[in-house]
């Protein structure tokens, strides 16, 4: 995949598992496609480790779950690291 294709799958990936994950965090367009990249990393590592897949096409939907799958956790870790926020 291009950096563009990284790009649009992160920022993809990274608002929908802000819109799994209950919290509502805010951030902006650059951290969440950071999450979504980042979660597409993550996930395409254990997916890969576990034989399970790997982050192959960008048309493939196996390809969107693992990123998306890996952006919720990173966003699970995320919130167990830094607590709930007091307002």
């Amino acid at each position: 995949m291009g950096i563009l294709a990284w790009i649009v799958l992160g920022f993809v990936s990274g608002l929908l598992a802000r819109a799994i994950v209950p919290g509502g965090r805010s951030m902006g367009c650059l951290m969440t496609t950071a999450v979504g990249v980042l979660g597409a990393l993550i996930g395409g590592a254990i997916a890969s480790a576990a034989d399970v897949g790997e982050l192959e096409s960008f048309y493939d939907l196996g390809t969107w779950a693992i990123a998306v799958l890996g952006a919720v956790l990173l966003l699970l870790v995320l919130g167990a690291i830094g607590g709930r926020s007091r307002r």
